[in-house]
């Protein structure tokens, strides 16, 4: 499929323009927000419903076909936040307690923008590997582990400490719904998975669509603190994730995963996470500015890879592998 008609299909999806449609409300004045109670479920709903793919797709797959994808992605979660240690100290006027937060966001993952780039391949009929959401869930913690052990000299005596931020990275509900949907899909295999099929997929696409209005509203809430941090920050925002994304498809085209296994890939490289990272910065990094880290992972880079990021990188990945 040519890069521009993903580009279109990524432009037209009903997710990406209940997402759009939440943004320009809210900046219009709009009260539109889903309840709390909601959106909290949504999010368990969509993180246990990624779990179950990819440990159904596991349950079928041989170690061995596996294992090169899955160093590779351990790699990337140990490259991409030194990556943005690095741009984030030379972008922006911020000491290294701010480095390190944002270091910990962008070495993590957002795992609504892996649901969005997923869901726009497959309804373009491109194809992704099955295993691709155990890639996610490997993702999400060695970038908090390498940006907390960067910051560890700076803070020590401070804060939580670095375990028991760990800990509650581990033992966040992410990590939990992501690992363990992941173990009860490969235990259960995909025959015994069909019993719980019909809500954990044939819903899924309604629940990302609604979890997306939410996201647009906080992001559209987040537009005034861009005037308090510069033009720097959207520099930054946009940076990180186009040298993480591209990096991201490279070493998964070299690795053997297809076009489309190679853009998620990318897409999950070059995102920030801003459920797992933000709690476990909370704890070891107490003087870090939410507001930097926030505004940056949320306001800026999410919905730059969800409607520019996405057909990027799947040109991208044609252009290496295709």
């Amino acid at each position: 499929m040519p890069a521009a008609d993903l580009l279109v299909n990524t432009l037209a999806s009903p997710m990406i323009l209940a997402f759009v449609l939440a943004v320009l409300a809210t900046a219009l004045g709009s009260d539109l927000r889903l309840p709390k109670a909601l959106s909290t479920s949504l999010s368990i709903y969509l993180l246990l419903a990624i779990g179950f793919k990819g440990g159904k797709a596991l349950a079928v797959e041989q170690v061995g076909d596996i294992l090169v994808p899955l160093l590779v992605t351990i790699g990337l979660g140990i490259i991409t936040p030194l990556v943005a240690y690095v741009m984030a100290k030379r972008i922006l006027p911020i000491g290294k307690i701010d480095a390190c937060a944002l270091a910990a966001h962008y070495g993590s993952v957002s795992a609504v923008t892996f649901a969005a780039a997923l869901t726009v391949l497959g309804d373009s009929g491109v194809f992704v590997e099955g295993f691709a959401p155990a890639l996610l869930a490997l993702l999400e913690i060695p970038g908090i582990v390498v940006a907390l052990t960067l910051a560890s000299s700076e803070v020590r005596g401070e804060g939580g400490g670095w375990g028991e931020a760990l800990k509650e990275a581990l033992l966040g509900r992410s990590i939990v719904l992501l690992a363990g949907g992941l173990a009860i899909g490969w235990i259960a295999g995909p025959e015994r998975m069909e019993l719980v099929d019909p809500l954990f997929e044939g819903l899924f696409y309604g629940a990302l669509t609604l979890f997306l209005i939410e996201l647009g509203v906080t992001v559209a809430k987040r537009a005034s603190s861009l005037r308090a941090f510069g033009a720097r920050l959207v520099v930054m925002g946009i940076a990180i994730p186009l040298v993480n994304g591209t990096l991201g498809v490279t070493l998964a085209t070299l690795s053997g995963l297809s076009v489309g296994g190679a853009t998620i890939v990318g897409v999950m490289a070059a995102s920030a996470s801003y459920i797992a990272a933000p709690a476990a910065v909370r704890i070891a990094l107490p003087d870090a500015n939410p507001a930097l880290y926030l505004t940056a992972a949320l306001g800026i880079t999410f919905p730059f890879n969800l409607i520019v990021g996405i057909p990027l990188f799947f040109w991208l990945a044609q252009a290496i592998g295709g």
